[in-house]
């Protein structure tokens, strides 16, 4: 049997914030490596910010032209989960199955949250 074609790249998230004020950078990474620093970055393709601004808005940039190129490329490259969850809310990638679970978790904690307020106002 032959060696199983795996990916050689990934596109992954990068921490480069502090304990209490996340910030990621979309880059692309050997997969071998560790997530740590211990991997050189080959290229950045975006930054996300988590944390939501005064218009509770999360920010996220990507260089789509790049990110395009390297999927294109003969090697495969793999995006991981969150990346692919990112990917998905922008319209890039369909819609990440992981993200409709989670809004849907979400709904329901909020709808128990407010009947709980509600009942005590009572």
């Amino acid at each position: 049997m032959g060696r199983m074609n795996r990916a050689a790249l990934a596109i992954r998230l990068g921490y480069h914030g502090c304990a209490n004020r996340p910030f990621f950078h979309i880059q692309l990474q050997k997969k071998h490596h560790a997530r740590a620093h211990a991997s050189p970055v080959l290229e950045q393709l975006g930054v996300y910010d988590p944390m939501p601004n005064i218009n509770n808005e999360r920010l996220l940039s990507i260089n789509f032209e790049r990110l395009q190129h390297w999927l294109g490329q003969r090697k495969s490259v793999e995006v991981t989960l969150p990346v692919q969850q990112l990917l998905g809310l922008v319209g890039f990638f369909p819609v990440h199955p992981r993200s409709y679970i989670q809004a849907w978790r979400k709904r329901r904690e909020q709808e128990a949250e407010n009947k709980a307020n509600e009942e005590e106002k009572s």
